[in-house]
């Protein structure tokens, strides 16, 4: 029996906290395949962000062709994209292998405030990406600027989350950690498919080592849903996985150490 496949398309991080290296061990904590299409290579640490390095956008079709006319995806899910070039090639792709399964993850900026998308490549995401995705997973800076509004409570997130939906994506994940009454009232983070809202909380962490998180979630959710899982149980399960990433994540470096997914294996070891 094959595994189920899931095709990570992202920035690739040094340091191994996030980008595709975080995609590929929660792919792999899910049971799941990993294979990856790199878009971006960064120099960071802990610390943050030093450089990037765009894919050639022709080596981006190239891997992308590579992998799907010979394994194939029952889910790709996607992170960092710097340029328009790299966005219209996975768009291409797409359409052209039928992928239905597209999870995306829009990537804009790093934890230390470091620029990951250039501006026109945003506009090129929300025109191009986002009606053919089947769930996207902003967090709160990140849906700010695709709704083009302030977020300041739940009831923001909401709102934000019909506005974002509007673009033609067909479920919006928003995720409340960047949510200042977060810290008292738990990490609240919302589900719209059009008609209803669903809310999914977990107690507050106070935790500094978040690196990751959020390709952690997506993956998982990618995941999820490659396993058959409905969007509703599918996002309840990344929610799961992803607190315990943080609860079990690494005191590594100077700065945000990364989330960690494996649990107490690692944690052993370390």
């Amino acid at each position: 029996m094959k595994p189920l496949r899931i095709l990570c398309v992202g920035g690739s991080d040094s340091s191994g906290g996030a980008g595709i290296q975080a995609d590929l061990k929660a792919v792999s904590a899910c049971g799941c395949y990993g294979m990856s299409v790199v878009t971006a290579v960064t120099v960071q640490n802990t610390c943050g962000v030093q450089s990037i390095h765009p894919v050639p956008q022709k080596f981006i079709l190239a891997q992308l062709d590579c992998v799907l006319s010979d394994i194939g995806a029952n889910a790709v899910k996607t992170g960092m994209f710097l340029t328009v070039g790299a966005i219209e090639v996975l768009v291409n792709k797409v359409k052209e292998y039928r992928l239905e399964k597209l999870i995306v993850d829009p990537v804009m900026i790093a934890k230390g405030g470091h620029s990951l998308m250039r501006d026109n490549a945003k506009v090129a995401l929300i025109r191009k990406l986002l009606p053919l995705a089947y769930v996207v997973t902003p967090n709160i800076p990140e849906a700010e600027i695709l709704a083009k509004c302030k977020i300041n409570t739940v009831d923001g997130m909401k709102k934000a989350a019909a506005l974002i939906h509007g673009l033609g994506v067909k479920n919006v994940v928003i995720k409340g950690g960047h949510l200042r009454a977060a810290k008292k009232s738990g990490a609240v983070d919302i589900l719209y498919d059009g008609e209803n809202y669903y809310e999914y909380s977990s107690p507050w962490l106070t935790k500094k080592d978040t690196h990751g998180t959020g390709c952690t979630y997506a993956s998982s959710l990618a995941a999820a849903l490659a396993c058959g899982e409905n969007i509703t149980e599918a996002v309840r399960q990344s929610k799961v996985m992803v607190t315990k990433a943080i609860e079990n994540s690494l005191r590594l470096g100077k700065g945000h150490g990364p989330v960690n997914v494996l649990g107490s294996i690692l944690k052993q070891k370390v």
